[in-house]
Order: C-alpha cells, then sequence, then structure tokens
C-alpha cells in the first residue's frame, strides 16, 4: 500500500485567482478533509473553469481519484500539475504514491526521490520514500532513509514506526523494540505500536504494560480499529502472564469488532474451490517444457502453520533466495482472467499447452529479480494452495512443499493474529474451521492428483526430527546438503513476514501447543473442528 498523500491544498495556491475561484478551491480543500469526493470534484471543475492553468486544482483533483481508488486517472492530472509546477516536491510526492498504486514501482521511487531532492529538510518526504523502500522488500534502503527522516525531525512518529518495522523485517529485534518503545514514551496509548511489540512474539509484556493496555482497551471514544489492535496486544500481555481466561476473553472481542469490518463469505468461498477442484479433475494438456519453473521453490500452506520456517530453511542454502509473500502468481492468474474476461478457474478447460507455457514465463520474468544472486527462489504466497494445479500446468518443473500443522493449533494460532491484509476468515471460529476444512478439502485433491511433485511435510515432524526432515526437504527440492540449514536461526535476510520475523531467528525447537496453555477454553473450536470432520 502507498503511502498516504496529504490532502489539504499546498501554500501559496490562491495566488491569481478570482475570488470565486478562490472560495470553491477553499470548498474543495474542506471537502477532501471530510472525504466528500464529489463535491471536492465539482468544486475543483469549478476551479479549473475560471483558471485552466492552475496546478493546485489538478493536484487535488489527482487526490480526489486516488481517494476513489482510480491511481491511472489521478497520474493524468498529478502529471498535468506537474508541467504547470515541475519544482514542487509536494506535487512530486503525490505522483509518487500514485504511480506506486499503479505498479510503476520505478516511476514512483524516482518522484519520490525527486521529492527529496527539492526539499531535503521536509521529514515526510524522506518518509514517503521509505515506507515505499520497505514495501518493495528494500529494508536496508529504507532503514537509511527513515533514519535521515527522524534526524530532521525526531517526533516524526510514522517514520519512526516504519523505521522499526523495517529493523524487525532486517533481524534487528532490539533496535525495533527501542524505536517502538520511544514512540510510546511520546504517545503512550498508539495502538499500532502496542500491536507491533505483541506481533514480534518474542517480546513479553511487564505488569506496568499488561495495566497500560487494559486502560487503553477500555478507554471511552477509542474506534474500533484501535481497539481491535489493542485487543490483540493485550491477549499476547495476558498470556505472558499466564492469564489465559484473560487472553482468550479479549481474543474474543478483538476478533468480534475485527470481523464486523471486513467481508467474508464463506459458501462462496467453498463454491469456489470446488470449482477449482472441478476444472482439475481431468488432467491439463501436457506441457511443452517439463523443466519449465525449475527455478521456483512453492510453499503452500495456511498461515501460522510453519511456512516462514520452511523458508528460511531453505534461504538459507546458498542456491535458494526467500523471496517472501510475493504476489506475482495471483497477479498472472488475475491479469489472465481480465484478458479471457471471465474468474479463474472458468478458463482452465480452455487453456492450450502454448497458454499455459505463456503464463508460466511471464511469472518467471516478474519473478526475475530473485534470482540474481541465487539460481533458486520460493514463494510462499497464502493464496498459492488455490493455484497447485495452475502450477503444475504453468510451471512443471516447479517444486511443491506443503506444510501444515495440526487442525486446532493451526485455526487458533490464526484466531488469534491479527492479519495486516485478507486472512477475513480468522475472526470467527465458525469461518475458520469451514475455511480450514475447504483447505484440507483442496490439499488432499492435489495431493492425490500429484503425489510425485508435492512434498507433504508436516510441522509437528520438522520440530521433532529437524535434520532428517531438513535432508528430505532438500531432497524433494534437487539441492545438495548445506549445513546452514540445520541452523536457520543463524541466516541473515530481511523477514517480510512480521508475525515470524523474530520467531524464526530463535533455534529450532517445540514450545508448548495452544491445547496446553488454553485448556478447555479451546472446547468450542475442538467441537466445532470435530463436527467438521465428523468425528
Amino acid at each position: 500500500m502507498a503511502p498516504n498523500p496529504p490532502v489539504s491544498a499546498t501554500p501559496g495556491h490562491t495566488a491569481g485567482l478570482s475570488p470565486t475561484a478562490t472560495r470553491l478551491l477553499a470548498e474543495a480543500s474542506r471537502a477532501l478533509g471530510n472525504e466528500r469526493l464529489d463535491d471536492a470534484e465539482r468544486a475543483l471543475i469549478g476551479v479549473l473553469a475560471m483558471a485552466p492553468d492552475h496546478a493546485e486544482a489538478h493536484r487535488m483533483l489527482g487526490i480526489v481519484c486516488q481517494m476513489r481508488g482510480e491511481p491511472a486517472k489521478a497520474v493524468e492530472y498529478l502529471q498535468q500539475a506537474l508541467a504547470l509546477a515541475p519544482d514542487n516536491p509536494v506535487l512530486h510526492t503525490n505522483l509518487g504514491t500514485a504511480l506506486y498504486e499503479c505498479g510503476q514501482i520505478d516511476a514512483a521511487l524516482a518522484a519520490l526521490q525527486r521529492a527529496c531532492e527539492l526539499a531535503p529538510r521536509m521529514a515526510s518526504s524522506w518518509y514517503n520514500l521509505g515506507k515505499a523502500l520497505k514495501l518493495q522488500y528494500r529494508a536496508a534502503d529504507a532503514c537509511q532513509v527513515l533514519q535521515l527522516a527522524l534526524r530532521l525531525d525526531p517526533a516524526h512518529t510514522r517514520s519512526r514506526i516504519t523505521l522499526a518495522d523495517a529493523q524487525a523485517i532486517l533481524g534487528d529485534i532490539p533496535a525495533a523494540v527501542a524505536n517502538y518503545r520511544e514512540v510510546l514514551r511520546r504517545e503512550p496509548m498508539e495502538p499500532n505500536v502496542w500491536f507491533a511489540l505483541a506481533n514480534l512474539k518474542t517480546l513479553a509484556f511487564d505488569d506496568r504494560d499488561l495495566a497500560q493496555l487494559q486502560r487503553a482497551f477500555h478507554q471511552p471514544g477509542a474506534t474500533a480499529d484501535a481497539r481491535v489492535r489493542i485487543g490483540f496486544a493485550l491477549a499476547k500481555a495476558c498470556e505472558d502472564h499466564r492469564d489465559y481466561a484473560g487472553a482468550y476473553a479479549a481474543l474474543g472481542e478483538a476478533n468480534a469488532l475485527k470481523r464486523r469490518e471486513v467481508g467474508w463469505n464463506a459458501q462462496a468461498e467453498r463454491k469456489r474451490v470446488e470449482q477449482i477442484m472441478q476444472a482439475f479433475t481431468d488432467p491439463v494438456t501436457a506441457p511443452l517444457d517439463t523443466r519449465l519453473g525449475q527455478e521456483a521453490i512453492f510453499i503452500v500452506s495456511l498461515p501460522r502453520t510453519g511456512s516462514t520456517l520452511v523458508e528460511q530453511i531453505l534461504a538459507s542454502h546458498s542456491q535458494v533466495e526467500g523471496a517472501n509473500e510475493i504476489t506475482d502468481l495471483p497477479q498472472v492468474i488475475e491479469d489472465e482472467s481480465k484478458r479471457r474476461g471471465m474468474p479463474f478457474p472458468h478458463w482452465v478447460a480452455e487453456a492450450t499447452a502454448a497458454d499455459w507455457a505463456r503464463l508460466g514465463r511471464d511469472y518467471l520474468t516478474r519473478t526475475a529479480r530473485w534470482r540474481q544472486a541465487r539460481p533458486r527462489f520460493t514463494d510462499k504466497n497464502l493464496v498459492t494452495w488455490q493455484y497447485v494445479g495452475a502450477i503444475r500446468a504453468m510451471l512443471p518443473g516447479a517444486r511443491i512443499v506443503h506444510c501444515h500443522r495440526d487442525p486446532l493449533e493451526t485455526c487458533f494460532a490464526c484466531y488469534r493474529q491479527l492479519f495486516s491484509n485478507g486472512a477475513h476468515f480468522s475472526y470467527d471460529l465458525d469461518d475458520m474451521v469451514m475455511h480450514h476444512q475447504d483447505y484440507q478439502h483442496l490439499m488432499g485433491h492435489w495431493l492425490a492428483s500429484y503425489p510425485q511433485h508435492l512434498l507433504d511435510f508436516p510441522h509437528e515432524a520438522l520440530l521433532a526430527d529437524s535434520e532428517s526432515c531438513i535432508r528430505r526437504l532438500l531432497d524433494f527440492c534437487g539441492l545438495d546438503f548445506d549445513p546452514a540449514c540445520l541452523q536457520p536461526h543463524q541466516t541473515v535476510r530481511a523477514v517480510h513476514s512480521t508475525a515470524s520475523a523474530a520467531q524464526v531467528r530463535q533455534p529450532l525447537k517445540a514450545g508448548v501447543s495452544y491445547r496446553e496453555r488454553y485448556g478447555e477454553l479451546l472446547h468450542p473450536l475442538r467441537e466445532r473442528l470435530a463436527s467438521s470432520t465428523g468425528g
């Protein structure tokens, strides 16, 4: 997600305007501030009717388009504004965010960099560039830029939070914690920071933290979003103090709040899974090149099943780059669906061997940057389990590793996790169990259909006998044994799964299960799972 653009009018914006145009511009600014986009648009069109070369009106129309989710149209307005005011740093920042949303990453970064050159003493310019770099998996570069922003303005909260996020990605957990704590020193009730600290998983909250989180969770006037974040953090604090009843209660309230915010249709998801199974019941056409995609190792799983650990093990190998949760595969599928005018999997039966090969080459082109230093790479996007059949058709040479964990542990681990995006099934136990059932149903189909091309890799077995499992994993992936894979916590790399960034840097060991800690509190979930399997 690109940084949020400023919506207020820039200084000197009324120069040369008539009184009527000045009034309309002020009305547009107020309307934007209140997200009344239609009102803002009408006022800005009125301004441009009287002053067609007014850069600020063009800029604000661009912001209207961005807020409507029309970034391509926003780019057009912002480029018109820049033609009139080429040295305006705010315009370059706005253009950078719009280009980023359009997927024009190089152009976006260039625009954000230009904003910094034009306003080198403006912390917000460096913040926008730093955030974009972090989103582009350039955490080390982001740290440098964000540290500069904080030298300019030590109180720039968003820069400090984003810097801490990037430090966590790089494994510098003490520095991340120090920056999160500094924000809390200045803003004790900041919900994003409390959640970020909880999301590190390895930090224990003390008595003072617990008391502060309890106050924040019940603070009058707190927004639903703030209470959701604080609620998940409070659950972690209660766990740290072995108050599992308190943790379960906080999770129940926070999940219920979150579930009201998100859209999830369990029946529609089940229908989609059935359609995918039907589409790949009969074998697809034989591939043109059985070796295509041999560079890729797909890790398919539900969240919180140890997939980040498996990626860390593979990325410890000298021949493998860990690409994290990249979105290239679903993007290739979505683009093909748009081209054909029908959603996946409805076009599967019409796809020829040449079509699948084209899609496979498209995917490899998109992911080329992950093979610049090492010849192999991992892809662990959490929706990939739906596309195993497409992977086999597109990239027959790819390896596919199926990571899974005990169902009760998996479902509760998801329920106690606030996800940055997606995973909307996880905020209600009934939704969670139904989704898990759909996942098992489809993965069973894939394992039966492609028994030689999928590795079934249970998390519990990995922890019980790490070396033999890791050797089996490397052998399946066609990799020579590398002893570094036995010590994945020592591997220095960026881990962009923030919920696992600190955990994968701990030595391999089995921890205490949720069923042991929560006991009878998990009985409702246990009953749901038993009912879903008929057991």
